[in-house]
């Protein structure tokens, strides 16, 4: 999932799309665990190791995301010169007329 951070809706509805599915795939392994034999193993296995590679690719997208939020909120501080935390705050809830 390289490419540029999710800053459009589009990339916001195709994360909370995976974590949808990701979610599903959880169900589906957890409801199908009575099923046995060596082809429903196979795609049991297969589809685990799918969603393990999924898990870990939101996560370091969602890692990403937190990072750049933290990024654009220190330019932020800098460039209004917020330099308390009264000041963030105020500034944060401050109601442009």
């Amino acid at each position: 999932m390289d490419g540029p951070e999710p800053s459009s809706p589009t990339q916001e509805r195709l994360l909370d799309d995976l974590r949808q599915v990701i979610e599903n795939a959880e169900e589906l392994l957890k409801n199908t665990d009575q099923y046995h034999g060596a082809l429903y193993e196979a795609a049991r296995n297969k589809l685990a190791e799918a969603l393990a590679t999924a898990t870990e690719e939101l996560a370091r997208f969602e890692d990403v995301q937190i990072d750049r939020m933290i990024e654009l909120t220190a330019v932020a501080n800098r460039l209004h010169r917020d330099l308390t935390g009264e000041a963030k705050l105020l500034r944060a809830f401050r109601r442009e007329h």
